[in-house]
């Protein structure tokens, strides 16, 4: 019997642990490794489990080795009895705690290392025989500090000059077998010093093994109810299946060449997107590269309506006027969206078209953070938004924006006069001409008042970025995206007055004119309307077999003014150590998001690219991953729930590592985000799915449609942060007597790290603000 290598990952909630497993998975062939935290068990039963393994790996993780709550059982492991020793190796925290726990001083850097690459020199013996030239990512802000009187040999370095001097970045114990490196071998952008010194580990630990006539005990399934079974787990971990899940529906579909000028709003009026009392929903591209098809849902009474609230024990879901409640039981609301789908999916429609019917909707930041660190939602008396707001859409339009073709589809079998009727619709539809609405002239003439806007204060802001930065030092986070809501006021469009129509859908069009973005989006579904022109995909999964997962994250936009060609955005975001080191730490993040679901089969196709968008330039960078072989002939929608599940909220809006982040952001913005920086898009029939950050966008409760006739709200001018009466430019205007408003609230933030300037990140965030707001005064509605 071929007895395979096993190997012990302490992770100390790090969002980079599962990169390090890969990396055990390529340096030592044919091993298992088992993960579990640094708090699972105690010493007492850890301890007689590591005769069952071969070595140990101790991660990286937030905090500091002087702690006990940051590196739980890790501090006793360096101190076990010679009976019960087993070689480790040490990276980051591990390194850290390794030095501390005999004898050696943790300090800060003057200069943080967060996503910075440096020369590692080397003694070129031990775990770096016969490695050449390391260019190594750093995350740290701690560093250790030796007198020379511990047990401890120092094995390489950076030099970091005149900020930080030199700093160990590699140690290993005179006479135990355990070997630390200060930087992270797992990154994506390590070169030199990753795989190789894995297997260099691995050699000397087997070295070791022999000369101490150390044996490993072998295995027994029990332990998996310690330590769990092996990375990447198989089989994967789903519901159990009814034979009613077996149902397959077939996708019917209609194809129709669209005349000239005929449009996504066009088609949606068409289908009455106009009368606001009725749910809607459209995902749009909004004709901006890279995007190309526009996903319209054609709803009807009883389109079932899925709603939940993080805290609640169960799901409601609506059919027109009837409400029921499913119980979620023992599971959670991921496996029983899972669940849902599996008993829906589909086949037959048109390859080409990614979304055939499904779920389409929002899903909150909250909602990812509670998986993440369950807190219960803060009490308050404003409305609050539900934290999953989906509907299932058995009837639809796709519009491909190259083609300008329209597909008509539907799930419900018997569909075919529906079809029919779209389709001839959609065949006749043509623009119409101008001056076809000679009211709204009239309307616009109308004096109409500004909105009432409430910036963040802009003092409390920068304080919080000053406070975020503290973290960052002390070792807590290597980046915290922090965030705040901004407060409009505004009156009801008069176009909207003028033809009894929807107020929000006006606004959108304008939004989607002013600040067209490829992941754009209209979604009227009761309580909650929310308007979106996001550039940012989160996560797309294309339908099995051999489903791939896709993230683009965007750290990094320079928007397009003249001058600013493609060299000058090359230079400013690509030659940019800060905007580099951002995209590089959500780049490892998503890595290790990715690894947990899918297994080893993760790769960076493009990694800090500018790329071209209708308004912006932007860095971005494309990570992807395969669904491991034994999940590949499973025809089941559930990856993207599963990695939904693993991935909320997105890393590029909390920072990292993530768990410890969304912690400290929860404090230090005092509020919740709601809707803001969740994801909005859609589950396919089909298997497939894509879902985009919800920024660049703003939302409404539906009950907070109010008359007045002289509005008192106070405005934050942009420059000063004192509170003062008017528009964001610090104009005002008094309202007519029984004008109808509207109260929306839109989110905007930034990433911080040790080099942000707090001023520059308040200017950022007002002007991310300005982008949707220019849309409340173009549209009429002010």
């Amino acid at each position: 019997m071929v007895v395979r290598p096993r190997i012990l990952l302490i992770d100390s909630y790090d969002s980079f642990s599962y990169n390090l497993a890969a990396l055990c998975k390529r340096a030592i062939p044919g091993c298992d490794v088992h993960i579990i935290k640094n708090d699972t068990l105690p010493t007492s039963v850890l301890v007689p489990l590591l005769k069952y393994f071969d070595a140990a790996i101790i991660g990286p993780g937030p905090g500091s080795p002087e702690n006990p709550l940051d590196v739980g059982v890790v501090r006793d492991l360096w101190h076990i009895e010679e009976s019960s020793l087993l070689p480790i190796f040490g990276v980051c925290l591990g390194l850290q705690s390794l030095a501390v726990e005999f004898g050696a001083r943790i300090k800060r850097l003057k200069v943080v290392k967060h996503g910075q690459v440096s020369d590692v020199i080397h003694t070129g013996t031990d775990i770096f025989d016969g490695v050449g030239p390391i260019h190594a990512v750093r995350y740290h802000s701690l560093h250790v500090s030796l007198s020379g009187d511990e047990d401890l040999v120092p094995l390489a370095w950076a030099d970091d000059a005149e900020e930080n001097g030199q700093v160990v970045m590699a140690l290993k114990h005179v006479r135990k077998p355990f070997w630390s490196v200060q930087y992270h071998p797992e990154s994506v952008c390590t070169s030199g010093g990753g795989e190789a010194i894995l297997r260099n580990f691995w050699r000397l630990a087997m070295k070791w093994s022999t000369s101490h006539k150390r044996t490993t005990a072998l295995w027994i399934s029990q332990l998996h109810s310690f330590v769990g079974p092996a990375w990447p787990q198989t089989p994967p971990k789903h519901e159990p299946r009814a034979r009613s899940e077996k149902v397959v529906t077939s996708v019917t579909t209609r194809t129709v060449r669209l005349r000239e000028n005929v449009d996504v709003p066009l088609i949606c009026e068409l289908l009455g997107v106009q009368d606001d009392h009725q749910d809607f929903v459209l995902l749009d591209s909004a004709g901006a590269a890279p995007g190309r098809f526009s996903i319209v849902g054609c709803l009807t009474h009883t389109s079932p309506k899925i709603t939940y609230s993080i805290g609640e024990s169960f799901v409601r879901i609506r059919q027109g006027e009837d409400v029921s409640f499913a119980e979620l039981g023992s599971s959670d609301i991921w496996a029983w969206l899972s669940a849902f789908m599996r008993r829906r999916r589909a086949r037959g429609g048109a390859p080409e078209v990614p979304f055939w019917g499904g779920l389409v909707g929002y899903l909150s930041y909250e909602l990812g953070a509670h998986t993440l660190t369950p807190i219960p939602p803060r009490p308050g008396s404003r409305l609050r938004h539900p934290d999953a707001n989906l509907v299932f859409v058995e009837r639809s339009i796709v519009i491909d924006s190259q083609s300008k073709k329209a597909y008509v589809q539907s799930t419900q079998p018997g569909d075919e006069k529906w079809l029919q009727e779209v389709s001839l619709r959609l065949d006749s539809l043509a623009a119409p001409p101008s001056g076809f609405f000679p009211s709204i002239s009239v309307a616009l003439s109308t004096p109409q008042p500004q909105p009432m806007v409430t910036l963040p204060n802009r003092a409390e802001y920068i304080s919080k970025i000053h406070a975020a930065k503290e973290w960052l030092f002390s070792g807590d986070s290597y980046e915290l995206c922090v965030t705040a809501p901004t407060h409009i006021r505004a009156a009801k469009s008069p176009m909207a007055v003028a033809h009894g129509t929807s107020s929000s859908w006006e606004l959108y069009k304008t939004l989607r004119t002013r600040n067209p973005a490829p992941h754009s989006a209209y979604l009227r579904l009761h309580s909650s309307t929310l308007l979106s022109s996001s550039p940012e995909r989160f996560l797309s999964y294309s339908r099995p077999p051999e489903s791939l997962c896709q993230l683009r994250p965007i750290k990094g936009t320079v928007r397009k003014v003249p001058g600013i060609t493609r060299a000058v955005a090359e230079e400013m975001l690509a030659g940019s150590r800060k905007e580099v080191a951002e995209n590089l730490m959500i780049v490892d993040l998503i890595r290790h998001d990715l690894h947990s679901v899918v297994g080893e089969d993760v790769h960076v196709r493009q990694f800090c690219k500018v790329e071209e968008y209708e308004t912006v330039w932007q860095l971005v960078s494309v990570i992807e991953g395969k669904q491991s072989p034994h999940a590949k002939n499973q025809a089941q929608p559930d990856l993207g729930f599963d990695m939904l599940r693993a991935s909320l909220p997105p890393g590029s809006m909390t920072g990292a590592p993530k768990k410890r982040s969304v912690e400290i952001l929860r404090d230090l913005e005092g509020q919740e985000r709601g809707i803001y920086s969740g994801v909005l898009g859609y589950a396919d029939v089909g298997g497939g799915g894509d879902w985009a950050v919800i920024i660049r966008s703003c939302f409404k409760h539906d009950e907070q449609v109010t008359p007045s006739t002289e509005p008192s709200e106070q405005v934050q001018h942009p420059h000063n942060g004192r509170n003062e009466p008017g528009a964001l430019n610090g104009a005002s205007g008094a309202s007519p007597s029984g004008t109808l408003f509207e109260e929306w609230t839109l989110g905007a933030g930034g990433a911080i790290t040790a080099l942000s300037d707090p001023i520059a990140e308040w200017e950022e965030m007002v002007t991310k603000v300005e982008s949707v707001l220019r849309a409340f005064k173009d549209s009429g509605a002010c």
